[in-house]
This record gives C-alpha cells, sequence and structure tokens, in this order.
C-alpha cells in the first residue's frame, strides 16, 4: 500500500511539473491508431489489435513485468477500450512511474502524445494494473487498467527471446 502511495505522490509531483506545458498537436499530424504508431517507433513488428500483441510477441520477443526504454506497455481489453491498447515507453523514472508516447488515447483521438506518465497501481508492484495522466484534468485518470506486461523492443533481442519466453510462460 506504501509502494502504491509514493508512485501516486511521484506521478502528482510530476503532474505538477508538466501541467504548464500544454500538448502540442499540430493541424497537419495524419491519425494515428495506437497499434501504427506503436509499431513504427518501437520496431516491434506486430499487426493486429493492440489486446493481441502479447499472444503473438510471447514466442517472438523478449516479455515482461518491468519497463524498460523502447519496451511497448500492452493494455488488456478493458469496458470502452474493448481492443486494448499499446503505448511505447519514452522514459522509466521510477520501478513504478514511467513516461509513453502512445496514440489515439482518450482525448486525443488520433493523436500522438508524447511522455505521459504511467503509474504502476498494482499491489504486487508488476504493472498489471496502472493508471495514466489526462491532460483534461491535469491529474492521473480514474480508471484503473489491466495489462499484460511490456514487449521489449527487438534492438538487443538476439538470444534473449527464451528468457521471454521462460518470464511469460506463468503469465495471461
Amino acid at each position: 500500500m506504501l509502494q502504491r502511495l509514493n508512485a501516486a505522490a511521484v506521478a502528482a509531483t510530476l503532474g505538477l511539473l508538466v501541467a504548464a506545458t500544454p500538448l502540442q498537436v499540430r493541424a497537419d499530424e495524419p491519425y494515428w491508431q495506437c497499434v501504427t504508431f506503436a509499431r513504427m517507433i518501437s520496431g516491434i513488428q506486430i499487426f493486429g489489435d493492440a489486446w493481441t500483441w502479447w499472444n503473438q510477441a510471447v514466442d517472438r520477443f523478449r516479455t515482461g513485468r518491468s519497463p524498460e526504454t523502447g519496451s511497448v506497455l500492452v493494455f488488456q481489453p478493458h469496458g470502452r477500450m474493448s481492443r486494448g491498447h499499446v503505448a511505447v515507453v519514452s522514459n522509466v523514472l521510477t520501478d513504478r512511474v514511467v513516461k509513453v508516447t502512445h496514440a489515439n488515447w482518450g482525448g486525443s483521438r488520433g493523436r500522438v502524445e508524447e511522455d505521459v506518465t504511467v503509474v504502476d497501481v498494482s499491489e504486487a508492484g508488476d504493472w498489471s494494473a496502472v493508471r495514466v495522466w489526462y491532460g483534461p484534468i491535469r491529474d492521473l485518470g480514474t480508471t484503473v487498467y489491466p495489462t499484460y506486461g511490456f514487449i521489449y523492443s527487438a534492438a538487443g533481442q538476439a538470444g534473449r527471446a527464451a528468457v521471454g519466453r521462460d518470464e511469460a510462460a506463468g503469465q495471461p
């Protein structure tokens, strides 16, 4: 419980620091889907709805429950997010707070959002449940989203695929 409160405090502090910096969106940007954008910037060549990425990755990429810069966080289908979501980790701030860059999320339909705060709120500290910064309220959103975990970028993957399979064996 203390870890969850600490993570929330860190996220709130970070939010105050970025609240004065509005999201820069250009009118000439294309309409992005999260999977197309994540595939392009991560280099992870997986296709299909976001929720399918986890099972597709298990035998092809290293997967796990710890964030790494460049990895893709895979959200499970939840509520109105029936196809899941994928977001690329742009910076690891603590073991429970990261920044992601993603597309087509919430109030930014079809747009790319850079360096959005995501906080691990899972009881076990395993990134199985997260809250995501929501710009319109200038705070973490109220929804807790279930996730599958992280798919690590193809760069440096050679020789580590077996480790990913072992880690993923006991996960959803």
